[in-house]
């Protein structure tokens, strides 16, 4: 769960200019609108950032009532940079503010960020010209409440983290001495803010670590004494902040081997150091447990394991601690990647990216159900990452 709170701040986004329709008034209009089929209305959007070579492209699809997605027309659409065209093995490649209005989409292939303005009909339009990533191959892309940006950059020669301020108008602008730059065999695979935005993480892939980061008050990161953290096993990448208890992270466990896939729960203190919950890690017997998603309630988590083409659920005990709920298959699944709550948290949408497919679940609790007309093509071309829901 991510960007759920907007505070209003100096250079932080606020409402964009009335005569522009942003997604919020797009999505209230369009509940007048129904599906191809005719009997379910539309409630939001979905995207996808295509990371299509040369020209990278942005997967848009109206989100209805009953689980459904369809394709907008139009789909898919300019993003403004190049993407890789392989896979970016990372979570968040592409963010949405929490007003809906603009996304932030990672364009690994020019070492850039786009971001896109939600017009009428949830049609997305950038709102300039790409910036500067601040370093090679952009693979993540962290919104705080306030504005504050920052990008996980993991190519060689200019892997790390930069910030950058989100104006008004789209802008995406540099903030001067930002950058964090750490090996080029950190392998970054995500980066993102708890729900305050005072504290960032990152998370190194490729050598097992994870970034902890105090957020200063001019948006530069002060590093927890003893960061980066050693992980409780191999490959971490994806990862959330609980969004009902700021203070509990969570961290998948992706390289164990087959079968050996683990979550790791954190509690973060004050400071930004990491103290293991409980038992932790704690098991789904599963491969390749990469991309994690929290409950609204912080009550659920959810991770989604590339290797076994299949989800596994958690509950979340008052204490931080997890129990195994059990494991869902995808249907048609194999190397799905990001997975992303409705709004209203009624349903998980999961980008299988291998595949091309776009796969929806109700959520009751805990359980996952995959709705009937799932999945759904994605575009041809590329190698599809993020995904995000407004």
């Amino acid at each position: 769960m991510r960007n759920r709170i907007w505070l209003a701040a100096g250079g932080s986004v606020l409402a964009a200019s009335i005569s522009l329709l942003g997604a919020a008034t797009a999505a209230s209009a369009s509940t007048a609108s129904t599906s191809t089929s005719g009997t379910s209305t539309v409630v939001g959007y979905t995207y996808i950032d295509g990371n299509t070579a040369v020209s990278n492209t942005i997967d848009g699809f109206a989100r209805h009532a009953d689980g459904s997605v369809t394709p907008l027309p139009g789909s898919p659409f300019p993003a403004g940079g190049a993407g890789l065209g392989t896979g970016l093995a990372s979570q968040g490649a592409i963010q949405a503010t929490p007003d809906g209005r603009y996304l932030l989409a990672a364009d690994a292939g020019s070492n850039q960020i786009s971001v896109l303005r939600i017009t009428a009909g949830g049609v997305p339009v950038p709102a300039g010209q790409p910036v500067s990533s601040g370093g090679i191959k952009p693979v993540s892309v962290a919104v705080s409440p306030s504005g504050l940006v920052y990008v996980a950059n993991s190519g060689a020669g200019g892997s790390g983290y930069s910030g950058f301020r989100l104006q008004s108008d789209g802008s995406l602008t540099p903030i001067p001495g930002s950058t964090v730059t750490v090996p080029d065999s950190s392998g970054l695979g995500d980066v993102f803010f708890n729900a305050l935005g005072d504290h960032l993480i990152g998370t190194r892939t490729g050598t097992s670590e994870i970034d902890s980061f105090v957020v200063l008050p001019g948006g530069h990161l002060l590093a927890a004494k003893g960061s980066p953290f050693t992980g409780q096993g191999l490959g971490q990448l994806g990862a959330e902040f609980s969004p009902a208890r700021p203070a509990e992270l969570f961290v998948s466990n992706a390289h164990n081997g087959a079968g050996l896939g683990t979550v790791s729960a954190y509690r973060d203190s004050l400071s930004g150091q990491l103290t293991p919950i409980g038992a932790s890690p704690f098991a789904d017997g599963q491969t390749a447990p990469c991309w994690v998603e929290i409950s609204h309630d912080g009550r659920y988590l959810f991770t989604v394991n590339t290797g076994s083409g299949n989800i596994s659920s958690y509950a979340v005990n008052p204490d931080g601690s997890l129990t195994l709920i059990g494991s869902t298959p995808i249907r048609g699944g194999g190397a799905d990647i990001d997975a992303r709550l409705s709004p209203d948290g009624r349903y998980l949408l999961v980008d299988g990216s291998g595949n091309h497919i776009l796969s929806v679940f109700a959520v009751n609790g805990g359980t996952l159900t995959e709705v009937p007309s799932s999945p759904t093509p994605l575009p041809a071309g590329g190698a599809p990452a993020g995904i995000v829901n407004i």
